[in-house]
């Protein structure tokens, strides 16, 4: 996504808004296993809210989780 980043004087000049991304490992139960994803901060937010395993079937549907 981009923007305008707007000084003082109203001066715009152009700036990107990038995705916070974080390492973060999860465990699955049912495999008793540890995995690493490369997933944004809204992302983590979700797995806590759906749980693990129906976070990664909707992302595998949506084809951002291929593993």
């Amino acid at each position: 996504m981009s923007g305008n980043n707007v000084s003082h004087s109203k001066s715009r000049t152009k700036r990107k808004f990038q995705v916070n991304l974080q390492k973060k490992r999860f465990y699955i139960v049912e495999e008793d296993r540890w995995i690493l994803l490369n997933v944004s901060t809204s992302g983590i937010r979700t797995i806590d809210k759906l749980g693990l395993k129906k976070a990664l079937s909707v992302a595998k549907e949506k084809g951002y989780y291929k593993g």
